[in-house]
């Protein structure tokens, strides 16, 4: 390890235009194609009844912006990603058993399938073929819903579940699935307790690497190598680059990440796609991205 090593700056990646920022930014992601979206509504939900509400979809790719307008969501904490015919995912990361809390929407926006995941979604993404993968935080693992307790699951884009997280050597339970990347067809993942890295393939058992970097948020794999993003308290913006062994991650390189100008990181969302972790500081209208193909 070099505790010295210098800061490594973010690459600026996709703006909001300046034309939609008066409304309310509901959530945000890089999809697996690379291409960024914001879902924003002049009606944001509020409380735990929220009524329907129209939003629309402004996605950025290479520099230049669309809109999608959406049929009424139903969503009180939304989740979005985009699926490769041109439509969308909603889902609510708060549910109750019962509520079909995914809303599936076609390329013109209107609702085509509704189905459920599981409550406390920490991480809804979806990969290049329109599977989802989703992750859940703790409240829903040690919950009363039985979707969420593996804490990490594949699902088709018309709700039919296609494989769970299931304990395997050196991996554990997840109780909190902290980072999670989804690539094209498969995903790596970091959980709590653990922490043990994870690989998972279509088709076969999911593979555990041993890890001692604790409390990452974001994860970066490409060509043997992997970089975890984050950390507990005063680490948020901790980088650490190292390499993959048959049996473990080990740690090449620790420091940290600032934005593209040299200032320190704000409170900020994370997206992990493959090589690369996808950063948004509020106020939620820029994306920055670390490339550890670059790095």
């Amino acid at each position: 390890m070099t505790p010295d090593h210098p800061a490594t700056s973010l690459a600026p990646y996709a703006r909001l235009p300046r034309a939609h920022r008066d409304l309310s930014v509901l959530h945000s992601t890089v999809d697996a194609f690379g291409r960024a979206h914001w879902l924003l509504s002049g009606d944001p939900p509020a409380g735990r009844r929220a009524k329907p509400y129209d939003a629309v979809v402004v996605t950025v790719e290479d520099g230049r912006p669309h809109e999608t307008r959406l049929g009424p969501l139903r969503a009180r904490f939304p989740l979005l990603d985009a699926l490769p015919d041109g439509g969308f995912v909603v889902a609510d990361a708060r549910s109750r058993p019962g509520d079909e809390q995914v809303q599936v929407l076609d390329a013109l926006g209107r609702p085509s399938w509704t189905f459920r995941v599981g409550d406390a979604v920490e991480h809804l993404l979806t990969d290049e073929s329109g599977d989802l993968w989703v992750g859940h935080f703790d409240e829903g693992v040690y919950g009363d819903d039985e979707l969420a307790r593996p804490g990490l699951r594949r699902w088709s884009q018309t709700g039919e579940p296609l494989w769970s997280y299931r304990p395997v050597h050196g991996g554990g339970e997840i109780s909190d699935c902290y980072a999670l990347n989804v690539g094209a067809r498969s995903a790596w993942a970091c959980a709590y307790t653990d922490f043990a890295l994870l690989e998972i393939a279509p088709g076969r058992e999911a593979r555990a690497r041993a890890n001692q970097v604790s409390g990452a948020q974001g994860l970066a794999v490409h060509a043997g190598r992997a970089a975890f993003v984050g950390g507990y308290g005063g680490a948020h913006d901790r980088l650490v680059v190292g390499r993959l062994t048959h049996e473990d991650f080990v740690a090449v390189e620790e420091g940290r990440l600032v934005r593209p100008d040299g200032g320190p990181l704000g409170r900020r969302r994370l997206v992990s796609r493959g090589r690369r972790v996808y950063v948004q500081e509020e106020p939620f209208t820029e994306w920055t991205v670390f490339d550890l193909d670059a790095s």
